[in-house]
């Protein structure tokens, strides 16, 4: 059973999306550095149909794409719900920790995010990440994780 921690409204995850964000406890993963340790934890409430649907409800035309942060430990639920996301009419995107996809997830989602975090190689934002961002149409997946580098800034300092 999928078990949701938190969710908000985000606008970086997915790129030119107005995102509803759910944060999945029960990770598997463990990576060192992980920005969020409580989601290890089987901790929060049942995320089903009925929820995504009172979440639909809610905040139904300010949203334009549902993300399941995490959801590693049940990969079937994800793709059960993100099918059903789809079936009302929202993209549906996933940020997994795999570094593969999960069989026929293509099918089930506009965007998925692959790859384990590593410390030392950062996140999304970072241009010597392991992690990639894709967007999938018509099956076919096109690696967007360039998107998050557009704004990156020069880290070297001057000493005066």
């Amino acid at each position: 059973m999928l078990r949701y921690a938190s969710y908000d409204i985000v606008f970086q995850e997915i790129p030119g999306e107005v995102t509803l964000a759910l944060n999945i406890s029960g990770c598997p993963n463990r990576c060192a550095g992980c920005h969020s340790p409580h989601l290890q934890d089987d901790i929060g409430e049942t995320l089903n149909e009925n929820m995504l649907v009172k979440l639909l409800d809610a905040y139904g035309a300010s949203i334009t794409c549902i993300c399941f942060m995490g959801g590693d430990a049940e990969p079937p639920e994800v793709l059960k719900l993100a099918g059903f996301a789809r079936n009302c009419g929202i993209k549906a995107a996933w940020y997994s920790g795999r570094s593969g996809l999960f069989e026929d997830a293509e099918k089930y989602f506009d965007y998925i995010k692959l790859g384990a975090y590593i410390e030392n190689l950062g996140g999304l934002d970072s241009p010597v990440t392991n992690q990639h961002l894709y967007r999938i149409d018509n099956g076919q997946m096109t690696d967007i994780t360039k998107c998050f580098h557009q704004n990156i800034k020069s880290t070297k300092y001057i000493n005066t």
